[in-house]
């Protein structure tokens, strides 16, 4: 997508109603969906899962993006894992989504460059990590540009169905979280109806997980062209 209109897909596989072989399954057909659709970047957030079963995940979707990119150049989906700065690098993702409570940018950027000294891991991994960061404030926003971050999340944006009694930080706090230099995306109640305002607001782009992954997503990422360009 142009600059500013940045889409992240953030898995919950335990939302597919099935076993769990199947489950996985259609996790990665999701995955590969929404790199054929041109979404900028995934966060594999299955924290459910045992270490082993969670690199073995990460592994087979770092397959996928690889398999398609090297059939497409023009494909360019990025791969973080959500927290774990060791299964990204094992499985060579190209970074790590942390919480807000989580290590700090500059932590994951050491732990990446002391790891990935190794030539295996200097193999699968790239040399710089993408790391996005959970932020809830314009001043975590703010301290997670100040450590290093990609880019941050800024969220509940709206409010959640599923979460009622987490107040909404709403679009005033997004304005507010976009004055630094990194890009912000919009996470929370996001849907077609809405996303346009948190682009409006100042957002770069917005982050999801049921508005992907519970419809066509190359119709979702069309429709969200539609809106936001």
């Amino acid at each position: 997508m142009a600059e500013g209109c940045l889409l992240y897909y953030i898995t919950d596989r335990t939302a597919f109603a099935a076993d769990e072989p199947t489950r996985r399954r259609r996790l990665l057909d999701k995955i590969a969906e929404a790199v054929r659709a041109g979404v900028d970047y995934i966060q594999l957030r299955e924290k459910d899962l045992p270490t082993r079963e969670l690199e073995m995940l990460a592994r087979e979707a770092v397959d996928i993006l690889r398999q398609l990119r090297t059939g497409s150049r023009e494909l360019r989906t990025a791969l973080l894992i959500n927290s774990r700065t060791d299964i990204a690098l094992a499985a060579g993702a190209d970074g790590v989504h942390l919480r807000s409570d989580d290590i700090t940018p500059r932590e994951v950027r050491a732990i990446w460059e002391k790891c990935g000294a190794g030539a295996s891991a200097r193999e699968l991994s790239p040399r710089e990590p993408l790391i996005g960061v959970s932020c809830h404030s314009p001043e975590e926003v703010k301290q997670a540009e100040a450590d290093g971050a990609t880019f941050a999340v800024f969220a509940p944006v709206f409010e959640k169905k599923d979460v009622p009694k987490v107040d909404p930080a709403g679009l005033t706090q997004l304005r507010e979280a976009r004055n630094g230099k990194i890009p912000v995306m919009a996470l929370g109640g996001v849907t077609l109806e809405n996303a346009k305002s948190c682009l409006e607001a100042g957002a770069s782009g917005i982050a999801a997980i049921r508005l992907f992954q519970e419809n066509n997503i190359a119709e979702t990422v069309a429709n969200l062209r539609r809106i936001l360009l």
